[in-house]
């Protein structure tokens, strides 16, 4: 079965500004997020990628658009099952707010029970995004063989569901995991079983290092204090 290279859009204004932007219309990649999307297809240069997959959500397709301007062969087929989660009343709203919210505790601890208000559940949310790799996987290889490799561009959430899916984790481990703006996640479906190839690959070691507490109400939380272990729901802005 095809390999399939996970990417999440580049750093988008939400990002920046500390917002959870989920469908909101008008969100797009922020200088930083553009920089990204211009890098990627250096990135990818060694791979033959049969076809591109993108959310329907602007700051996806704007990731892809390099990639696909370097490639005019590459099709694009935009698929809704790998939309951003539908956060409902969370949608907009700075996620400094959000983490009082009890849900909040549930959405970190539990999130196979988390289900957001007017949105949808996180557990309908990774079956969604399975379903559509599945059946891609399917159309992948029908038409290109079983050693193609295709590109979907996604969200932070989704990418993670999509991990723990193939790792065979639970749900509610998936906070575990984490992707930066545009990294990398790659899996090879076999017959019996996923491998996960890479995870969140940016190239870019620095971001590891520990980052300067931030001043102000959205300031992220300093490595080591109790807020710092919890994921940031949507993804994140990653590395300044």
């Amino acid at each position: 079965m095809p390999t399939l290279i996970l990417v999440r859009h580049g750093r988008s204004t939400a990002n920046t500004s500390g917002v959870l932007a989920g469908r909101t219309p008008g969100v797009s990649l922020d200088e930083r997020g553009a920089e990204q999307a211009a890098a990627l297809p250096a990135r990818l240069a060694a791979l033959h990628l049969s076809v591109a997959v993108s959310s329907p959500l602007e700051r996806c397709r704007q990731t892809l658009q390099p990639l696909l301007d370097s490639r005019p062969g590459l099709p694009l087929h935009i698929e809704d099952r790998v939309s951003e989660c539908d956060y409902g009343d969370w949608s907009g709203r700075k996620l400094a707010e959000l983490a009082d919210d009890p849900l909040m505790s549930v959405v970190q601890q539990h999130p196979s029970a988390a289900a957001f208000p007017g949105g949808e559940s996180m557990r309908a949310m990774q079956a969604r995004a399975v379903e559509a790799v599945r059946d891609w996987n399917v159309r992948v290889e029908a038409a290109h063989g079983a050693d193609a490799a295709y590109v979907m561009c996604s969200h932070g959430d989704i990418i993670k569901a999509l991990v723990a899916d193939a790792l065979g984790m639970h749900l509610d481990l998936f906070q575990r995991l984490h992707a930066d703006p545009c990294s990398v996640t790659a899996i090879r479906y076999t017959r019996l079983r996923p491998f996960l190839l890479r995870l969140g690959d940016t190239g870019d070691l620095a971001s590891l290092a520990p980052r300067e507490q931030s001043v102000g109400a959205d300031a992220t939380p300093s490595e080591g204090s109790d807020a710092s272990a919890d994921a940031t729901v949507g993804g994140g802005a990653g590395a300044p």
